[in-house]
């Protein structure tokens, strides 16, 4: 089973925080969405014909385009693909695109999911992140969407925002928790170089991430979820058991997934690929019927080192057995290697998976680079 994301380059405006590849020009959207068409039947042979299990449209903001835009590229997927009759198709949407009349033509689609940026329920974090909308339409979208039929949400959460108390920060968590949503995606605010957040904080005109509240929400927030009924599955993501994401889960499980649109990566199971992440460039190559990507032939240690990168932030842990695959000197590397972060509870094992503790969670990213195979 594979997956196919798809990356739509448009927004209404740039939250601060943001770096990924967008425009908040429309004028090139008719001509964008030509081009993802062209490069759907183009990219038909890049999973070797296996069968579609998701579909994701990120961006950018996908729900800034009409419903009928998004259906027709499904439409495209369908023709060229087998996709399965279950397959989740997620959208990503912001709560100011999310009307009544917005939804109930979504209810027309074959999109089953909606992954809601919400970020905060409090205007002072919206406004310090440059959001389009307002508290009042993160909560409202919400229940819209759930009552057009809509159950498979997801919300995304920020925290460490330095507007954010820690009070209001578990009032944010209180009312996700009250809108009944079966998933959350929560993500610590990163001041990502050259971005307008990184200018502004620079320039002394926004205050930072104070990274002891930070860890503080971090923790709260795991508790709070465990004792709400859900798994916390991927450092960042908390799920009621049959509502995991399926199509980030199968990256983090190595699946195959092919990209589409401009700066949309793809892998085939062995190496990568990513699309050139400029819009004019991208539409006039799709014109001329080639696609603007670079390849990137991954060598063994490469191999490895995601592996553990990926795996060591999950529920299902990192395998000494799929370790053993890449090779003895990895075997050996590892096994040594991980024993420091046993001994001082970073690390617990269980049979051949190694996952991470309560403890170990808060340094994720450190724990893998320190296994990274040299």
């Amino acid at each position: 089973m594979a997956g196919i994301y798809l990356h739509i380059p448009f927004c209404k405006q740039a939250c601060h925080y943001c770096n990924f590849h967008f425009s908040t020009s429309l004028r090139q959207k008719d001509a964008m969405l030509a081009a993802i068409l062209k490069e759907i039947s183009l990219s038909q042979k890049y999973l070797d014909g296996e069968n579609i299990e998701t579909i994701y449209f990120g961006g950018g903001t996908p729900s800034i385009l009409e419903a009928t835009d998004i259906q027709r590229i499904i439409g495209e997927i369908t023709r060229f693909y087998q996709v399965e009759k279950k397959a989740e198709i997620t959208i990503e949407a912001n709560p100011d695109d999310l009307t009544t009349e917005k939804i109930n033509a979504f209810r027309q689609t074959d999109v089953n999911r909606f992954s809601i940026g919400i970020q905060s329920f409090f205007d002072a974090d919206l406004h310090y992140m440059n959001r389009a909308h307002d508290a009042n339409e993160a909560l409202t979208c919400v229940k819209k969407t759930q009552d057009a039929g809509f159950q498979n949400l997801t919300i995304d959460l920020i925290y460490g925002t330095p507007t954010m108390s820690n009070e209001q920060w578990l009032e944010n968590i209180e009312i996700a928790l009250s809108l009944n949503v079966p998933h959350l995606s929560c993500y610590c605010l990163t001041v990502e170089p050259k971005t307008a957040l990184d200018k502004l904080v620079k320039k002394g005109k926004a205050l930072t991430v104070d990274d002891e509240q930070a860890i503080w929400q971090f923790e709260t927030l795991i508790q709070q979820m465990e004792n709400a009924g859900f798994d916390h599955y991927e450092i960042s993501n908390f799920g009621k058991p049959k509502f995991y994401a399926r199509h980030n889960s199968n990256y983090w499980l190595g699946a195959k997934y092919l990209g589409l649109g401009p700066s949309a990566h793809s892998f085939d199971g062995m190496n990568r690929r990513h699309n050139i992440a400029n819009n004019a460039l991208y539409i006039k190559s799709l014109e001329e019927n080639n696609i603007p990507f670079e390849e990137e032939i991954l060598s063994q240690e490469q191999r490895y080192n995601e592996y553990v990168m990926i795996s060591l932030r999950t529920i299902w842990g990192t395998d000494i057995k799929k370790i053993k695959l890449f090779g003895e000197s990895y075997f050996i590397y590892f096994s040594k290697k991980i024993l420091e972060f046993i001994k001082n509870d970073y690390v617990f094992q269980q049979e051949s998976i190694f996952r991470l503790t309560p403890k170990g969670k808060l340094m994720a990213d450190f724990i893998a680079m320190e296994l990274f195979f040299e």
